[in-house]
């Protein structure tokens, strides 16, 4: 039986994903926020929102912290409550969860939740550097390990225990450079082949320059309102259905596997039986691909294939616009880039678009049923959500 809703989306609002020179992250959530409102000209902004929470990972890019209030401003919100979440690369996705449960519990009723980051004013040492600080500082950091690198490791050891190819990976880059092209607001839309991924420049053996997520300014949010309250503001919401949140040692070398993230596996568990149902009732799925490995790695924790299948599912074509599951069809992290505060509602937002029939050429379907899997770091924090279609 399909579980009930939790909560439901009645508008959403994403900016330009890219290089946004000359704007600063409250400028840039400002005009995800205007979307938002624009789409649904029911909602009084100043008198109807009652609370902001925002993901925001990092001070160091803009040397600005504070975030909740400094963006509440800039989106015409003061008074109301402002909160930041940071929860690395996952941080907007554990904002959405931080906003249902603030609904469930009934002191609010109309929230706004979403995320933000700018960091391509940055150089990519000083990314690098900043990103880095998601992972262990006296066992992994201070050895001058990166995430290219902790996913290499986990990529070295998904081939060497299930036989997974580069060219599987190169594949999950192909499919979602096509996907991006088809996403007017995505950072890069180039297509690319298998054999310009395969011959791209090495970052960490074995992932190569388009095996890795794009550094990327953007800002991405969702207006969450009770149930009940829904139709008060849209004729189509998409509710949400299921919720789940695990963590895990923040230290890669900490863990017992190297090919699955154990936190992924439990939200994803948690959320499809809040939802009352199985891997196999998604019609699409926007899932972090931070690196290409980590989208093999995804399919199977949420159960879209078995332990090692991730790369044949690639392979076969399954993930493709068109094939039977759908995946990232908004270009992904990959290709639509990877402003990590932004990421988790900014999935949340593509399968809105997909749910209401707004994503155009790369509309799938009839999709009535979408899911969100947003991971922080290399698997410490992971959030999945279930949405259904009104």
């Amino acid at each position: 039986m399909v579980g009930k809703p939790l909560v439901s989306i009645v508008s959403a609002g994403l900016s330009k994903f890219g290089r946004l020179d000359g704007m600063y992250c409250r400028e840039i959530f400002a005009e995800a926020v205007k979307e938002a409102f624009e789409k649904c000209p029911n909602l009084d902004p100043v008198k109807d929102i009652e609370a902001l929470f925002v993901g925001h990972m990092g001070e160091a890019y803009e040397h600005q912290g504070h975030t909740g209030p400094t963006l509440a401003d800039w989106a015409g919100m003061l008074p109301k409550p402002a909160v930041r979440i940071e929860s690395a690369c996952a941080s907007s996705g554990i904002a959405l969860r931080t906003g249902i449960l603030a609904i469930l519990s009934g002191l609010h009723k109309i929230v706004i939740v979403g995320g933000v980051e700018k960091m391509t004013h940055r150089t990519t040492a000083e990314v690098t550097e900043f990103l880095a600080m998601a992972s262990d500082l006296p066992f992994e950091q201070w050895h001058g390990i990166t995430f290219p690198g902790l996913y290499a490791l986990m990529a070295t050891a998904h081939m060497h225990e299930y036989g997974t190819t580069e060219e599987q990976m190169a594949q999950v880059a192909v499919k979602n450079h096509h996907n991006g092209t088809l996403n007017p607001k995505a950072h890069m839309q180039k297509e690319i082949t298998v054999e310009k991924a395969m011959a791209s420049k090495v970052v960490a053996w074995p992932l190569k320059l388009y095996d890795c997520s794009l550094i990327t300014d953007g800002a991405s949010c969702l207006i969450l309102t009770h149930p009940d309250l829904a139709k008060k503001f849209t004729d189509s919401p998409v509710h949400i259905i299921g919720s789940g949140q695990a963590s895990d040692t923040i230290g890669l070398y900490e863990r017992e596997k190297l090919t699955t993230l154990r936190a992924a596996r439990l939200a994803g568990q948690e959320a499809y039986k809040m939802a009352g149902l199985e891997p196999k009732d998604l019609d699409v799925a926007e899932i972090h691909d931070c690196f290409t490995i980590a989208e093999i790695i995804a399919y199977e924790d949420l159960g879209l294939c078995s332990s090692g299948k991730g790369g044949s599912l690639v392979e076969e074509g399954t993930t493709e616009l068109g094939g039977n599951i759908p995946i990232n069809p908004s270009g992904g992290l990959k290709s639509k880039g990877h402003p990590v505060g932004a990421t988790g509602t900014a999935q949340a937002y593509e399968i809105y678009l997909q749910l209401t029939e707004q994503a155009e050429e790369r509309q799938v379907k009839g999709a009535e049923i979408g899911l969100s899997h947003n991971v922080g770091g290399s698997g410490a924090t992971a959030g999945v959500h279930i949405y259904r279609r009104e």
